[in-house]
């Protein structure tokens, strides 16, 4: 799999969305949410993420924004005209933001970030990462369980007990199977692991995002724009 580009470092840009993200939810401004959906959109050109996937999320996210917009039209009070454009942009906003970080970096790269510039336990880092590398052992398991079931004269539904209960069964023998493969490589709770490589994040990036935050909060609750 190719490597995604991201222009600025992934644990900046999470700070950056949440950041951004928290005060959004109290903003009560249709101009930011939609400058805030412009830049997103930028980021992610230049960032040359999938047009194709992008396009697909955001109109999967079309009803949703649809919805809110509607529902706060019709059953609102008050400026209903404002609060509705509130809402519905607030939707892509929010989907645009949380867009920078999971459309331009993998999952292994925003932990090992995470881990070494915002101190995230590691731990908990690589946990997160075994649980995401048996996602497609999972889904492998569950067509020999469907197909071992067919040899039988059976089909399994999502709705039938004895389903989950073959999965829980794998599941368990694989928690052992992954304690000792971690223990055999030396991995012991709450110890420090070695870093292989180094993420590089200049200075000036989180200047950037303390700039960008304190601008939104400026703007959304001191010139508070429509």
């Amino acid at each position: 799999m190719p490597k995604k580009k991201h222009l600025l470092n992934t644990a900046v840009m999470t700070v950056i969305m949440l950041g951004i993200g928290l005060p959004l939810s109290f903003s009560l401004s249709v101009k930011l949410n939609l400058l805030i959906c412009l830049l997103a959109i930028f980021y992610l050109i230049a960032c040359r993420v999938s047009f194709k996937t992008a396009i697909i999320v955001l109109l999967v996210a079309f009803p949703l924004a649809l919805g809110s917009w509607w529902s706060f039209l019709v059953f609102g009070t008050g400026d209903r005209w404002h609060t509705a454009w509130i809402y519905g942009t607030r939707v892509y906003a929010y989907l645009l933001l949380g867009m920078t970080v999971t459309m331009t970096t993998s999952v292994k790269e925003l932990l090992f970030s995470l881990e070494e510039h915002l101190h995230l336990s590691a731990t908990f880092v690589y946990g997160l990462l075994a649980a995401f590398n048996l996602l497609g052992r999972i889904k492998q398991e569950y067509r020999q369980i469907q197909y071992s079931a067919l040899i039988r004269g059976q089909v399994y539904h999502l709705w039938q007990p004895g389903l989950y209960l073959r999965i829980i069964l794998t599941a368990l023998n694989w928690s052992g199977d992954l304690a000792e493969a971690m223990t055999s490589q030396g991995f012991s709770e709450g110890e420090s692991r070695t870093q292989m490589q180094h993420d590089p994040l200049p200075a000036w990036q989180w200047g950037l995002a303390v700039i960008l935050i304190l601008s939104y909060c400026w703007a959304a609750f001191i010139i508070r724009p429509w």
